[in-house]
């Protein structure tokens, strides 16, 4: 019979403890995964930033995410939001009007703050701007975290917050470029917001995923 080691106990109780609370977190994190979809996620885990959550969105620039800020929505622009949103609850197509007009209002809304109020459509590596541009995997990210809160806030009727696309063949030249996507609930007809390829304030390109793959 083995005499008990008061120490080794209560190195055994500590690991246990630490096992059910990595455990418990695990739990968290795989529940809190679950409210959006795997290619979303790896829109925020691939640089290491948070979903948007609550009232606020980490927005990256200066290409592939770079350089990023914490934007917190004050009750003034979620209502400047509710009341845009609210002009397009009478049909989709009104819905993405509205939406188009949401964006051009986080672009005014964040430009001065970051400085991509100089930002031009198509920004990539060699126009050697970066910390004043979006790159195509910017725009996507923050297209898709403003559009993920317009839906925790119950701003989308019509849609909901799809998957982001990809497109790019070099076979024909076509160079790669990814968009935020809406999904249309009725038809399940997955439509695009890209605004990637406008210059600042300019309303984002808003067109089924079908028709923009082709596109360069």
């Amino acid at each position: 019979m083995t005499s008990s080691n008061p120490i080794r106990s209560r190195l055994s109780r500590a690991v246990a403890a630490l096992a059910i609370s990595s455990a418990a977190l695990g739990a968290m994190a795989s529940a809190e995964a679950g409210e959006i979809s795997p290619a979303i996620a790896q829109l925020y885990t691939s640089v290491s930033i948070f979903p948007p959550s609550g009232n606020a969105m980490t927005v990256c620039y200066g290409f592939v995410c770079r350089r990023r800020q914490t934007l917190e929505f004050g009750p003034g622009d979620r209502r400047a939001l509710t009341q845009i949103l609210a002009g397009g609850r009478g049909s989709a197509a009104a819905e993405r009007a509205a939406v188009q007009k949401a964006v051009v209002w986080f672009d005014r809304r964040v430009g001065p703050v970051l400085g991509t109020d100089k930002r031009v459509a198509r920004a990539d590596f060699r126009f050697g701007a970066d910390k004043s541009n979006f790159d195509c995997w910017d725009t996507t990210r923050n297209t898709t975290s403003l559009l993920l809160l317009l839906q925790d806030w119950g701003l989308l009727k019509h849609h909901s917050v799809g998957n982001p696309h990809y497109r790019g063949n070099v076979l024909v030249l076509q160079t790669p470029h990814n968009t935020a996507v809406l999904l249309e609930r009725a038809t399940q007809t997955e439509w695009v917001v890209d605004m990637w390829t406008r210059g600042y304030a300019q309303s984002p390109e808003v067109m089924p995923v079908g028709q923009w793959v082709k596109q360069d």
